[in-house]
């Protein structure tokens, strides 16, 4: 069963979808089932630099910034509002700083994706 903002991914293809309505079916791709991302959580990090903090007006990747390089970068952050109603995500290239600006509503929850080491979450901004 998938809910809604539910993250999943293609091992064949490396397809990355969302879910916005949840369902009981099961999602597939390349003919095989999608892999549940299951997202790392801020006391897994260790010396790492993946989780989404808050930071004046902006989520940033790290309390230090996470590197961008062509073989290691985020991918996307995303913030959603307290009330699960609200949602934005910024997009970067290898080339970006790991920031987004905050604009429209001040989030609860912040999710970036590293290339490298998967999906990474901050409840608690």
């Amino acid at each position: 069963m998938s809910e809604r903002f539910d993250f999943y991914k293609c091992n064949l293809c490396g397809t990355i979808i969302q879910v916005f309505h949840r369902g009981d079916g099961e999602l597939v791709c390349c003919g095989k089932p999608m892999e549940y991302l299951q997202p790392h959580k801020q006391e897994e990090e260790k010396q790492e630099k993946h989780v989404p903090v808050k930071i004046n007006n902006k989520i940033q990747v790290g309390s230090e910034l996470h590197p961008m390089t062509e073989e290691h970068h985020i991918e996307f952050i995303e913030i959603i509002s307290e009330d699960k109603k609200e949602l934005s995500v910024k997009f970067l290239d290898n080339n970006d700083i790991p920031q987004m600006n905050l604009n429209s509503f001040e989030p609860k929850h912040a999710i970036e994706y590293c290339n490298l080491h998967g999906l990474w979450e901050n409840k608690d901004l």
